[in-house]
């Protein structure tokens, strides 16, 4: 239980220990679901609960803080990491009130079920009294599920962002300090979650761009008590705006790939050119999406296996699809023995992307001078479109 301010308490629970987050992101940091207790003059208003791993510290909280009832529980999103606890919240406080939109509604009692007589929908823009201090209600979707709100308290100025603007951080203190260890970990939150929605994300901090905004208190990580740092951030990240750099991801079962692989990224060096090698077996793969942010291109090298793409290789293009990086161009090289078809399936991959796609590199066995010289070629187209970019 820590304070954000005189009434308002943060009740949530931090998870030290978790590594692994939706089955495939990576925790080296652990996480945080934060919770938040506002206490007006007439009525209290809990914001968001915990993971249900975690519900028994969210409760320990609440009567620690001297909680004998609760009005109103606003409901920002209804993924279970927030949500998971509702159903044990209204088991102990029965009169309270779920207070959320019509699509969050229909997802809790999907996914809860949780009986609808205990809901108060409510629309974008609308207040709620709790006396002394005023909730409104900011419909932000897709950051990152269609049914996500955010809440401002009018009179403290203070967002309630839910997943906009977190990050898996666990830290004892509530207050941002270390700001250059938050800014790393929320752009890999931002680049695991938030990335695939960017064009709606433009929106939805222009919908925030009104508000006086003194403290941004997420559902994940620590709180900003400057909340400019953040948003400067973030537009920053969704800006078209890419860096001189390249992502080389590769694999390599016997040694050719990855003398392809080297050779082009000393000849891009040597043109000035930042490059960012990720040896894809046992890789952070949130690293390569944290790269991914604001790099000019990515490319994905990878031998064939058994007439197809190495599966390392094929998961990187397939969360390069997902996540849908900015960057301006993709090239697939790699090499091959007897034949196959690593080249299309990667391709099939990508399908989502946007990005240019050059000219696919494919060499038999061991490279030769022949090889290095279409190497030579392709850092060379790469260092013309970094040119181009620069204009």
């Amino acid at each position: 239980m820590r304070q954000v301010k005189p009434d308002i308490l943060e009740v949530g629970a931090i998870d030290w220990d978790r590594r692994l987050f939706d089955e495939i992101i990576p925790l080296p940091d652990g996480t945080s679901y934060n919770a938040y207790l506002i206490k007006g003059s007439e009525k209290i208003a809990l914001v968001d609960t915990v993971d249900p791993t975690k519900t028994e510290t969210l409760l320990t909280n609440l009567a620690e803080a001297g909680v004998e009832r609760i009005d109103y529980l606003v409901s920002n999103h209804a993924e279970q990491d927030h949500s998971g606890s509702i159903p044990d919240v209204l088991e102990l406080f029965p009169d309270a009130k779920v207070v959320t939109n019509e699509k969050c509604k229909n997802m809790l009692i999907d996914l809860l079920s949780i009986d609808e007589q205990k809901f108060i929908v409510i629309e974008d823009g609308q207040e709620l009294s709790l006396g002394n201090k005023t909730l409104k209600f900011i419909f932000t979707p897709w950051v990152h599920w269609p049914e996500t709100i955010s809440t401002y308290l009018v009179e403290d100025k203070i967002l309630f962002s839910c997943d906009f603007f977190g990050s898996h951080l666990a830290a004892g203190e509530l207050f941002v300090k270390d700001k250059p260890r938050v800014y790393e970990t929320a752009k890999r939150y931002y680049a695991e979650i938030m990335m695939p929605f960017r064009g709606l994300i433009v929106k939805n901090l222009e919908k925030l761009k009104n508000l006086k905004i003194e403290i941004i208190a997420p559902s994940h990580g620590q709180v900003y008590d400057e909340p400019k740092f953040i948003i400067d951030a973030y537009k920053q990240w969704i800006s078209d705006v890419v860096e001189n750099k390249v992502i080389i991801a590769y694999v390599s079962m016997h040694g050719s790939t990855r003398k392809t692989v080297e050779y082009l990224v000393s000849a891009l060096i040597a043109k000035g050119i930042a490059v960012l090698q990720f040896d894809l077996v046992g890789a952070d793969i949130g690293k390569l999406a944290i790269e991914s942010v604001d790099a000019a291109g990515i490319v994905l090298a990878s031998p064939t296996f058994l007439g197809g793409a190495h599966p390392a290789a094929a998961y990187a293009a397939f969360l390069v699809n997902a996540l849908r990086p900015k960057i301006k161009y993709l090239a697939i090289i790699g090499s091959f023995g007897w034949g196959g078809r690593m080249v299309e399936q990667l391709k099939g991959l990508l399908a989502n992307s946007k990005a240019e796609l050059f000219e696919p590199l494919l060499i038999k066995g061991e490279p030769k001078n022949e090889d290095f010289r279409k190497l030579d070629e392709l850092a060379e187209k790469i260092a013309s479109k970094h040119k181009e970019l620069k204009k």
